[in-house]
């Protein structure tokens, strides 16, 4: 049994490194800074070594927090110069009585400062104020008198769980002023030798000293390993987690979704955030008095216009609106140029495609198919299932043979790609698609249908003004950020740019 023992502890010691060999014969002292001061290690490097001995058990480490008071900033500077309020005793003392503003000028003090020294005197009860006069109401020989504050800074550092009634009364009134002292908190360690580490004290560490520790070129070409041991490696104790970099997990499912539109065969279509009304609202046939456009959905930049594009499209979406193509009564009113000019933040990506349908007209494109993946903003309340901005992604496919069971196998392909199997594909209305759908996943977190966007058939209204006839155009944009909640286990939508460091480190990476 004793040898059995005595084999155990000759492989704990071929496993000691260099540095725990360093820190062996200084074990018993059992103080951190009496090893930093002899074996001439880092901090770092011994706080290393402590807790690798620590887990092959030669030790026990205990750690403590000590709260400790130094000067700050403002304290240094007052050391050398004298507190606000000692500068303007030195005054009083001369003169018993000294106007405000003569007293600001001489003691040199900024404005907080020179009230600070007043408001210290008063509640000591050594001056008065009468008519912007300072009066000196306590005896010259107390104000030459170090005050307990002064003497408490002079004193710093110090420990505060030694201080003395009357020191912690100075700590008081000295933190409510302006960088005067610090509470700083520093960890003390302290550790014990277990009975292994006692056993393991008693035996010789001479030969350990000659251990192999790596493998190297020259090693192997010299072959002075031969007769030698190489060092025993832990490989069961715990290391430092290594956080390398990564995309963030919102853009890696941005990357994922890109790359599946574009194996689909499609192409992508980008445009800015800041668009005018004509594309985000006209275009797509959506009332100028449509609830939408008003101030309680969308952000407007105030005082901000935009240019339209050519008068030719300008006129084709004026008559879309005033029911004057055919087959349509339009919005019954007269559109108003200068509605359309606002600039907003685009409320949806679906500006994108107005503005690619009139480059596919002009190009005479036919068929083609382009999406869209980018960031929108609505003046909505932010709750764990709604925020101001959000992700969406954009699709459209123009074919005089494209129909609507095409678009419902686009987006259920789409969405089976991206991991839902779980799909609800309802009726809906929306201004510009006729029909119109909504799509739907099942949450089964909130154990819920969750809506994700609309799509459908864009209208004759959207379709005529850019390409002079009905052309069949699907479209759809559902809401991004919701399809890689569940996946990434976010209950709240808030949290998806929230960017907490740790969270960002520990979030897993995205794999489908």
């Amino acid at each position: 049994m004793a040898e059995k023992q005595d084999i155990d502890i000759l492989k704990v010691i071929e496993s000691l490194s260099p540095n725990e060999l360093k820190l062996v014969p200084y074990l018993k002292e059992g103080e951190f800074l009496k090893i930093h001061n002899k074996t001439g290690l880092d901090k770092t490097s011994i706080v290393r070594s402590l807790e690798f001995l620590s887990n092959k058990g030669i030790i026990e480490i205990k750690t403590k927090k000590v709260e400790h008071i130094e000067a700050g900033i403002n304290g240094l500077l007052y050391i050398k110069q004298g507190l606000p309020e000692r500068r303007l005793s030195n005054i009083l003392i001369k003169k018993t009585s000294v106007p405000l503003e003569e007293a600001k000028k001489e003691s040199r003090l900024n404005e907080n400062e020179f009230r600070a020294a007043i408001g210290a005197l008063k509640k000591k009860a050594f001056i008065n104020l009468v008519n912007q006069n300072l009066i000196l109401v306590a005896k010259k020989e107390e104000l030459i008198e170090k005050s307990l504050e002064e003497r408490f800074l002079e004193s710093l550092p110090k420990k505060i769980d030694e201080l003395k009634p009357e020191e912690k009364y100075a700590l008081k009134n000295l933190k409510s002023r302006k960088d005067i002292i610090e509470v700083k908190e520093n960890t003390i360690i302290e550790f014990s030798l277990t009975r292994l580490g006692e056993s393991i004290m008693k035996h010789d560490f001479s030969h350990s000293k000659d251990m192999i520790e790596s493998v190297t070129p020259e090693l192997i070409k010299s072959e002075s390993w031969h007769g030698k041991k190489f060092r025993r490696y832990d490989i069961k104790s715990p290391v430092p987690k290594i956080y390398g970099g990564k995309r963030h997990y919102v853009n890696q499912t941005t990357d994922y979704a890109k790359k599946i539109w574009l194996e689909m065969g499609f192409k992508e279509m980008t445009g800015n955030m800041a668009v005018s009304g004509f594309w985000n609202f006209d275009a797509l046939f959506t009332a100028q008095d449509h609830p939408v456009r008003e101030m309680q959905d969308t952000f407007f930049i105030q005082g901000k216009t935009s240019r339209l594009p050519d008068k030719k499209i300008v006129a084709e979406i004026k008559k879309s609106h005033e029911g004057k193509i055919e087959g349509s009564k339009g919005w019954q009113y007269v559109w108003n140029e200068e509605d359309a000019k606002k600039v907003l933040l685009r409320t949806h990506t679906t500006c994108i495609s107005a503005k690619t349908l009139k480059k596919i007209a002009e190009n005479k494109e036919f068929p083609s198919k382009y999406f869209a993946l980018g960031r929108c903003f609505r003046n909505e309340t932010v709750d764990a299932t709604h925020g101001f901005e959000f992700n969406q992604t954009e699709g459209i496919v123009v074919d005089e043979n494209a129909n609507f069971r095409q678009l419902l196998g686009y987006l259920v392909e789409f969405f089976k790609k991206m991991g839902y199997e779980k799909i609800r594909i309802r009726p809906s209305y929306f201004p510009y698609t006729e029909p119109s759908l909504e799509i739907d996943v099942f949450h089964p977190i909130f154990k819920k249908w969750f809506e994700l966007g609309g799509a459908g058939m864009f209208r004759p209204e959207v379709t005529i003004p850019f390409f002079g006839k009905h052309i069949p155009v699907l479209a759809w944009g559902p809401g991004f950020d919701r399809i890689l909640m569940e996946f990434f286990n976010i209950t709240d939508f808030r949290d998806i740019y929230g960017n907490d460091i740790n969270k960002l480190r520990n979030m897993k990476f995205w794999r489908r």
